[in-house]
């Protein structure tokens, strides 16, 4: 019996996908969730995982081909019943055969169970534990211990290929299963990869900032430094006494050693220079495993920190042994490094204020230390390259320019500053600018539907829609992405406000959908956040017009006191930029927009 592999659903209005590339070959063997392909839409690229455990027979679909949603892409032959015996039976067999495929899959199973806490479903023994008890062939085969390798695991939809950032242990280093190797960066996430094994680190394939593609070879891990079968035939035992001798005899016994029990040796006695210091530093060669994971488990409290977190901790000299966190399972997040710091900061406030003046200049040394940047050359991110490829594309497809206008906000201000506390107690979430921006610029382009449509010049067509659904732009570590707010015109200040908060956090955090990345008719760009008065947005194509409101200001205006007549006042005040599409939208059309937004916020009156 075999198994179909469809093309799914990938988002709102997408119908088709293009295959862009195979993962797997007719006769490779599959994992359950291990990526077959990787297939390109007008909307997202992603890889498409097998729904079976099993072997490819045939490929429907080759490279370049586009095929509709539901299209059969692959055919697998079905193992899902007795992927449970195979595990037993025919996994030995399979191993010297394709032993990367063994291990790929381990780290697949590893990532599920770290998202769900269980295994897939039909698979009942870990992959980890299968391949920790068959290690011992694999050890005879690779004759002096080749070691388990470590591969890049698939680190989500469309991620071909990872950087590696840092690495966490060097050769030599005793490591324990799933504790942390290396930090490897991607254009969607930054992350860290466990070891799927206890033993020696042998051998490192990636030096930090290679990128290596999906499956590469990472690193090699002793086979069997944590299992009991290693301890058994005499080899560790042999090395103890051998340190005892002058250094001379210990290169004789070198070959003998796996090379797992050379590596710690070795670099005991590169720290020590003096011969008598190597004996003692081979005593503790047996217990070094279990004081490894020990104080890994002190550094990182739960056992995982985010390479966020511990670049957090570090700028902030926060000790993450002594931080409780409030995560899933104790994981310690951003914000309780941020708490931490606050907290360590409090009691150093009252001495910190005698000599005030003596910080000030200290604070000015870190504001002009170099970038590490400088001088460097790195290679372009995936989505880099995707946001260099769309601007260019936006400005090569429409005429666009800009209109400004500057608007008298003091009451919306008042408002805000009245409403504040009460507001951020009763939803949650703080009382900023953009949900009255974003409530004034809906009321106006329900008014004005030119700038919430779209033109097709090819067809010969405009769409006005009936809905607003507003995208956001949103500075992440790997960069500008604008979630989408689906039928924001419905929405209160409120609901504005929460929505907003909401979508912009888990883009940061990459946890946003893709359908929630398109589907906008008209796009909003904060460009206050960081005191910009204005600016020249590019507009998000399809859509025709993109608002960009600049920081809000105090600063002397004339005005028209109807007691007083013409008389100088000072004055909250924001220029709105906006870029419109002039194949659609005429400087009059835009100017009329502008206008009755102007007013509309100028009035000040919303429903808070």
């Amino acid at each position: 019996m075999a198994t179909e592999v469809n093309l799914p659903a990938l988002g709102e209005s997408v119908t088709e996908g293009t295959v862009t590339r195979w993962l797997k070959q007719v006769g490779d063997t599959v994992a359950v969730d291990e990526p077959l392909l990787e297939v390109s839409t007008d909307k997202v690229d992603t890889e498409i995982p097998s729904p079976v455990a099993g072997t490819l027979l045939e490929i429907k679909a080759e490279e370049d081909d586009t095929v509709e949603v539901g299209a059969i892409l692959a055919v697998i032959g079905d193992e899902g019943g007795s992927s449970g015996d195979a595990s037993d039976s025919a996994e030995p067999e399979a191993q010297p055969k394709d032993e990367e495929q063994a291990e790929k899959k381990a780290e697949q199973e590893q990532e599920v169970v770290e998202e769900t806490g269980e295994l897939p479903a039909g698979d009942e023994t870990p992959e980890a534990d299968k391949s920790a008890d068959e290690k011992p062939a694999a050890e005879t085969k690779s004759a002096g211990g080749s070691g388990t390798a470590v591969t890049l695991p698939a680190l989500g939809e469309s991620v071909t290929e990872g950087t590696v950032t840092r690495w966490l242990k060097s050769v030599g280093d005793e490591v324990a299963v799933d504790e942390p190797l290396l930090e490897v960066s991607t254009d969607k996430v930054d992350t860290e990869i466990p070891s799927p094994v206890a033993g020696t680190l042998l051998e490192i394939k990636a030096e930090e900032d290679e990128t290596v593609e999906v499956g590469a070879e990472l690193a090699i891990i002793g086979d069997g430094s944590a299992a009991p079968a290693e301890p058994e035939p005499e080899p560790e035992p042999e090395p103890e006494p051998e340190p005892e001798p002058e250094p001379e005899p210990e290169p004789e016994p070198e070959p003998e050693p796996a090379p797992k029990a050379e590596e710690p040796k070795q670099e005991p006695k590169q720290e020590q220079t003096p011969p008598p210091a190597s004996a003692p530093a081979a005593a503790p060669v047996t217990p070094s495993p279990q004081t490894q994971p020990a104080s890994a488990s002190t550094t990182d409290s739960s056992g995982y920190v985010t390479p966020l977190v511990r670049k957090l901790a570090g700028q902030h000299n926060v000790d993450l042994s002594s931080v409780s966190g409030t995560g899933v399972g104790g994981r310690i997040r951003k914000q309780d490094v941020l708490e931490a710091a606050r907290a360590q900061e409090a009691p150093a406030a009252a001495p910190a204020a005698a000599p005030a003046a003596s910080s000030a200049p200290a604070a000015k040394a870190p504001s002009v230390s170099p970038s590490p940047l400088r001088g460097t050359t790195e290679k372009v991110s995936r989505l880099r390259k995707i946001i260099s490829e769309r601007m260019v594309g936006s400005l090569q497809t429409s005429a666009q320019l800009t209109q400004v206008v500057e608007v008298d906000v003091t009451n919306v201000a008042r408002l805000r500053e009245a409403k504040k506390g009460e507001f951020l107690a009763r939803e949650g979430v703080k009382l900023t600018y953009l949900p009255f921006f974003t409530k004034a610029a809906i009321d106006t382009l329900k008014e004005h539907p030119k700038l919430n449509a779209t033109i097709d010049v090819d067809a010969g067509e405009v769409t006005y829609y009936d809905r607003e659904n507003v995208a956001f732009a949103v500075d992440t570590e790997k960069g500008l992405l604008t979630p989408v707010v689906k039928d924001a015109g419905d929405l209160s200040i409120a609901g504005l406000a929460k929505k907003i908060a909401d979508v912009a956090e888990r883009t940061r955090t990459n946890k946003i959908g893709p359908d929630e990345l398109g589907g906008g008719t008209f796009t909003i760009t904060n460009l206050g956040s960081f005191g910009a008065l204005w600016d020249t947005p590019i507009i998000n194509q399809p859509q025709v017009a993109i608002l960009g409101p600049g920081a809000v200001v105090k600063r002397p205006v004339v005005i028209d006191d109807p007691n007083l007549g013409e008389t100088i006042a000072v004055r909250h005040m924001v220029y709105l930029a906006l870029t419109y599409d002039h194949r659609l939208v005429d400087g009059a059309d835009a100017g009329r927009f502008l206008r009755d937004l102007k007013k509309r916020l100028e009035a000040g009156v919303f429903d808070v």
